[in-house]
């Protein structure tokens, strides 16, 4: 699943061919086709940007599409008439402006709504603070990790749950774990708030240089390298779904993480 760091640079692609230019031609397909997809035709495109693992896409009107890419979903920008590098009946949302074309393919989440419903969306609506943003409320996403409903939650756990602070995925989480020495099967209410605190930001500066970072660049120590030497001590990295959680993986060293970190 792309993280913050992937959607960060994907608005960042699409910025410059998208905001100013009025959507000239807009269609969708695919399963959960997009409802009255033309009422964005003829207006001006006021913003891009990422907010979590979403894309937000506002329009003038107050009208906002967001996509959630989840496993499989990825944007394309083109030249009017080039051929597209997947099928179009993998097109879920199509828009055309003067100069360019932005496909969104495979994505499961694709919707338009008045931006003022932001705020009340089931998804948007209960997002932590967004790692990536520049006014990032450090001591929000502390307080939500410290919420009673999370303290015997595995901290690994809690480091995927964007109503906690937004725009971790596995990647991160298991490179965030690893810099800080944590071992991810520890309760949340077994840490420190020193411990905690570390990880929120060590988690903010790893997506932080892999936004800025060409894609697959960014340097990886134990994510989907199990079996393979620690790079600290050359103890076997292990591997395996956590309990209670969605099948993605943990990665850690044994030793380098192992205990309860104060």
């Amino acid at each position: 699943m792309p993280e913050g760091d992937t959607l960060h640079r994907t608005a960042a692609g699409l910025r410059p061919y998208l905001v100013g230019r009025t959507v000239t031609a807009a269609r969708t397909g695919g399963p959960g086709a997009v409802p009255q997809v033309d009422r964005i035709v003829g207006r001006e495109i006021r913003s891009v940007e990422a907010l979590g693992k979403n894309l937000l896409i506002r329009f003038d009107g107050d009208l906002e599409l967001r996509t959630h890419l989840r496993m499989n979903g990825s944007w394309h920008r083109y030249r009017p008439g080039e051929r597209w590098r997947r099928p179009p009946s993998r097109a879920r949302l199509v828009l055309e402006v003067p100069g360019a074309v932005a496909v969104c393919f495979d994505a499961p989440v694709v919707e338009l709504f008045e931006e003022r419903a932001e705020a009340l969306h089931p998804s948007l609506g209960r997002l932590g603070p967004d790692l990536l943003a520049s006014d990032f409320d450090r001591d929000e996403a502390l307080r939500r990790l410290r919420a009673p409903g999370r303290r015997d939650e595995t901290i690994s756990a809690a480091l995927l749950d964007q109503r906690a602070l937004a725009g971790v995925g596995n990647i991160w989480r298991n490179e965030t774990l690893f810099a800080e020495r944590v071992d991810p099967l520890v309760r949340v209410g077994d840490l420190e708030d020193d411990t905690l605190g570390r990880l929120v930001d060590t988690a903010r500066r790893l997506l932080t240089a892999s936004a800025a970072t060409a894609p697959g660049r960014a340097p990886l120590h134990v994510y989907r390298r199990a079996g393979r030497p620690c790079p600290r001590c050359g103890t076997a990295i292990r591997s395996e779904p956590l309990p209670g959680e969605s099948p993605r993986t943990t990665y850690w060293c044994p030793r380098c993480q192992g205990g309860t970190p104060k």
